[in-house]
């Protein structure tokens, strides 16, 4: 078993013991959580929907993201992950929502944003939203592989506070 399908299937028997419903927003990841996610059996007990909000346009039209957000603090930021994520549990039917934002390369990177920036957030009904950057290192796929296991690894920890 790999380390996301373990990730996912603790992440799976957490929801379920929680009685929760996870909710997926996602951009670099292009749906790579909501796969995993979805690779564990009996996951439509605790696994709602996932949005892949690769534009701009489908940020602010899918999960509401401010135009002003992304026009002062860019797709990639914490911001906007914050938003994606608060906007994927405003939009769906979950009690938990993740949102993963970033540049998985190998063009796109800037100097304040180089290639294998990732934004996290993490949000669940009546409580604050958690957010993180982190910068990821390797390949488009490697920087993608990484931000999907530290997508589930921010929401056990969700959880496990919780």
């Amino acid at each position: 078993m790999s380390e996301v399908d373990a990730l996912a299937a603790q992440v799976g028997a957490r929801l379920k013991a929680a009685g929760a419903m996870l909710v997926t927003a996602e951009s670099c990841t292009g749906g790579g959580v909501a796969q995993a996610i979805t690779s564990v059996p009996g996951s439509s007990d605790w696994f709602e929907r996932g949005f892949v909000a690769y534009s701009n346009d489908s940020k602010r039209e899918l999960l509401g993201v401010r135009p002003e957000t992304l026009l002062r603090h860019g797709a990639v930021s914490q911001e906007t992950a914050r938003e994606m994520a608060l906007g994927a549990l405003e939009r769906g039917k979950g009690t938990i929502a993740l949102a993963v934002t970033g540049v998985a390369g190998p063009s796109g990177g800037t100097a304040a944003k180089p290639v294998g920036t990732v934004c996290l957030a993490w949000a669940a009904d009546g409580r604050s939203v958690r957010s993180e950057t982190r910068h990821f290192s390797g390949d488009r796929e490697a920087v993608r592989r990484q931000a999907v296991v530290r997508a589930l690894e921010g929401a056990i920890e969700g959880l496990d506070a919780a």
